[in-house]
C-alpha cells in the first residue's frame, strides 16, 4: 500500500537535477465539437460530450455527408517534448529542451528563434535551442478523452543530422554529460526518433560515465500513440530500447492502448477478464521482462501500475475527476512527475503516485504544477 504522506515528503525534498528533454514541438488548438446552438453565438452551444457520441455523429454521416462545427478554446505550445519538459521544470529540475519549437530562420546565421507561442515555456526552461518549427495538433476534447488530428510534416525535419547541425556535437555531449535525465519522446511521430537514438548511443553517450554525480543516468521513452506504425517498427524500435539499456536505465511509458499493441508484438498475455489493477501490473511486468529494460509503467484512466528491475510491480488508483479542465497533455505530465521521481531516486510505488498526482493536478488546473502542488495532491491521497 503506497504511503501517500512519505511520497508527499519525497517529491517536496526531491534533488534538482538537470535533464535533456526532445526533440518535438507542436501548437495544439483544444477544441469543442458541438453538438446543438441555442443561438449563434459563439460561446452559445452544448458540446458533444463523449467519444461514443462523437463517433455515433461521424458514423451516421456514411453514405450522406455532415458537418461537424469546432469551437476553438484555446491555442496553446504542444507537443510530447515540451509538455514532458514544461512538466518537470514546474517541479524543479533544470531542463534544457531541443526541438522544433522556432520560427522559419529569417537571418544569416541560419539559427531560428523560439516561436513566441512557446515564450512562457522557454522561460521554465534553463536553455531552449529551437532546430526547426512546429508541427500542428487538433485536439478535440471530451469529458471521457481525447481525439488529436495531427499535422506532422514540420517536424519529420527533426533528425540527429539536424540536431547536430542546430546545436553542435560538442553543446550535445556536454548537454547529456550533466543531464542525469534524457527524455526522447513522440517515436509515433517522428521518424527521425529511431535516427537521434543510434546517434546519441554512437556519438555521445559510449564511452561516456553511466552515473552522474552518484545517480544512474536515466532516458524516459513515450511512443505517443504507435496505433498507425507497423509491428516490424514496433519491434524494431524495441530492439533500440533494448540495445540502450546497457548505457543507460531505459523507461518506457504507455497508456493502455499502447500497452495493449506493444503485448501484441512481443506476445505477453493481457487477459481483460482479470481484475483491473492486477491485470494492469501484469502486463507492466510482463512487458518489462521481454522487452528487457530497466522500467515499463503503464497508465490507464483509473490508475497507474510499473514494474521495475529489483522491485515488484506496483498499481497505485488514480485522482480521476469528471471534469478536467484541460486533458490535453494529462500523459505527458504523468510522464514528468514518473521520470522526475525515479531520477530522485524515490521508490516505485512513490514514483507511480507522484506521477499521478503530477498528473492530476495538471487535468485540474491547465498547467504545470510545482512540486508543492503535487504534494498538496499527494497529502490529500485523492
Amino acid at each position: 500500500m503506497v504511503s501517500f504522506a512519505a511520497a508527499a515528503e519525497a517529491i517536496g525534498s526531491g534533488r534538482v537535477f538537470c535533464a535533456l528533454v526532445g526533440f518535438d514541438g507542436f501548437t495544439d488548438a483544444i477544441l469543442h465539437a458541438v453538438r446543438s446552438r441555442a443561438t449563434m453565438r459563439v460561446e452559445d452551444f452544448s458540446r458533444i460530450e463523449t467519444i461514443t457520441e462523437f463517433a455515433e455523429r461521424v458514423g451516421g454521416a456514411a453514405g450522406k455527408s455532415t458537418n461537424i462545427e469546432l469551437v476553438r478554446r484555446e491555442l496553446r505550445f504542444g507537443g510530447n517534448g515540451p509538455l514532458m519538459a514544461s512538466g518537470l521544470a514546474g517541479l524543479g529540475a533544470r531542463v534544457s529542451y531541443v526541438g522544433s519549437i522556432g520560427v522559419a530562420s529569417d537571418d544569416s546565421s541560419g539559427h531560428a528563434r523560439v516561436d513566441p507561442i512557446f515564450a512562457e515555456f522557454a522561460k521554465r526552461c534553463e536553455r531552449v535551442i529551437a532546430i526547426g518549427v512546429p508541427g500542428h495538433t487538433d485536439a478535440v476534447e471530451f469529458a471521457d478523452g481525447k481525439i488529436m488530428f495531427n499535422h506532422t510534416a514540420n517536424v519529420q525535419a527533426v533528425t540527429w543530422e539536424a540536431i547536430v547541425s542546430g546545436v553542435g556535437l560538442r553543446e550535445m555531449r556536454e548537454m547529456v554529460g550533466s543531464s542525469v535525465l534524457l527524455g526522447v519522446v513522440n517515436w509515433s511521430l517522428l521518424g527521425g526518433v529511431p535516427g537521434i537514438w543510434r546517434g546519441l548511443m554512437r556519438d555521445v553517450l559510449m564511452g561516456m560515465p553511466t552515473r552522474v554525480g552518484g545517480v544512474r543516468r536515466r532516458m524516459f521513452v513515450d511512443l505517443s500513440d504507435p496505433a498507425k506504425r507497423t509491428d516490424g517498427d514496433i519491434a524494431g524500435m524495441l530492439v533500440q530500447l533494448r540495445e540502450m539499456e546497457g548505457v543507460v536505465a531505459v523507461t518506457l511509458g504507455l497508456n493502455l492502448a499502447e500497452a495493449q499493441r506493444v503485448a501484441k508484438v512481443v506476445g505477453v498475455r493481457d487477459d481483460e477478464a482479470e481484475e483491473h489493477a492486477q491485470r494492469v501490473a501484469r502486463l507492466a511486468s510482463g512487458l518489462r521482462d521481454a522487452i528487457g529494460i530497466d522500467t515499463v509503467v503503464v497508465h490507464p484512466r483509473e490508475g497507474a501500475a510499473a514494474a521495475s528491475a529489483g522491485e515488484r510491480s506496483v498499481w497505485v488508483d488514480g485522482p480521476v475527476t469528471a471534469n478536467p479542465k484541460l486533458s490535453t497533455g494529462a500523459g505527458d505530465h504523468f510522464n514528468a512527475g514518473f521520470a522526475f521521481a525515479q531520477a530522485s531516486a524515490m521508490p516505485l510505488e512513490q514514483c507511480v503516485a507522484a506521477a499521478a498526482a503530477t498528473s492530476g493536478a495538471y487535468v485540474r488546473d491547465a498547467a504545470s504544477p510545482t512540486r508543492e502542488r503535487v504534494a498538496e495532491m499527494l497529502r490529500g491521497g485523492w
